[in-house]
């Protein structure tokens, strides 16, 4: 019978691996590790700390995840990882876990990680996203659904990223970067709609439409902020506006890092 843990792997008796998980040569598993099933643990991969890790995932070969964060604010206390289903965990990404009593940095399903990608403290990533090549998030970063981050480039501490927004290489990300939008450049700036991205994800023409007009108030008009999210909330009480225009008031709130600027002048604050 062929075993699925190499003989070679270091794995604490206390560390809880369903039967279906294959673990790789020289891999070394914590005593607080939980894997789910058919999950593929490659050649020496770290997995420390209390993390969980869901379904069928795959985690390639130099990947360390659940580490302590790099955070002199941390002090040792219980923190966690905790990862969901059939998300691509690729060659050397570092996962940390929290800073702060029973936080977590969690990951949802079916997201890509690729090389070299660094996941910090108390970060949040939901589903279906694609984080490209060497690729650092700073703590407490969230990242909404469906979006698209491309290679070598860094996200600010507390930054918000939307669903579907793209982000292009090699940016600066230190402001929230707004849904269904492109961003792009040092500083970075929207662009323009991700037209092409929503076309993939099977947005019907009349949800183009009125993101259409939604960008064109936001980031080419000389609308102040209130008049701005006046106008959008008169387009419709759609999904997506309605997600685009909550994304927008929570922007403004206290702890939050404000709107990265559009090309010419946007509209970002009651006071511009």
């Amino acid at each position: 019978m062929k075993t699925l843990i190499h003989p070679t792997a270091v794995i604490h008796p206390n560390a809880e691996l369903h039967s279906t998980v294959q673990v790789g040569a020289y891999a070394v598993i914590g005593g607080h590790v939980k894997v789910g099933p058919e999950t593929v643990i490659g050649a020496h991969v770290v997995l420390d700390g209390f993390t969980e890790i869901g379904a069928r995932n795959q985690i390639f070969p130099g990947a360390v995840i659940g580490t302590e964060p790099q955070d002199l604010k941390y002090d040792g206390e219980l923190s966690w990882v905790k990862i969901g289903d059939d998300n691509l965990i690729r060659e050397y990404v570092t996962i940390n876990r929290a800073t702060g009593a029973g936080e977590a940095t969690l990951v949802g399903n079916r997201n890509l990680l690729m090389a070299y990608v660094h996941v910090g403290h108390n970060c949040v990533i939901e589903d279906s996203v694609i984080i490209a090549n060497s690729v650092a998030l700073a703590g407490h970063v969230y990242i909404e659904s469906r979006a698209r981050l491309s290679g070598v480039l860094g996200v600010h501490q507390f930054v918000h990223i939307g669903r579907h927004a793209m982000v292009g290489g090699m940016t600066r990300i230190d402001r929230d970067a707004p849904p269904y939008m492109t961003i792009e450049g040092n500083p970075a700036r929207v662009r323009a709609m991700n037209l092409i991205g929503l076309k993939r994800a099977g947005f019907i023409p009349e949800e183009l439409q009125n993101l259409k007009k939604a960008f064109r108030i936001l980031y080419r008009s000389q609308l102040t902020f209130k008049d701005a999210l006046d106008e959008i909330e008169m387009l419709g009480d759609t999904e997506h506006l309605l997600h685009l225009r909550r994304f927008l008031l929570l922007s403004q709130m206290p702890g939050r890092r404000g709107l990265i600027p559009g090309k010419g002048k946007a509209a970002l604050k009651d006071d511009e």
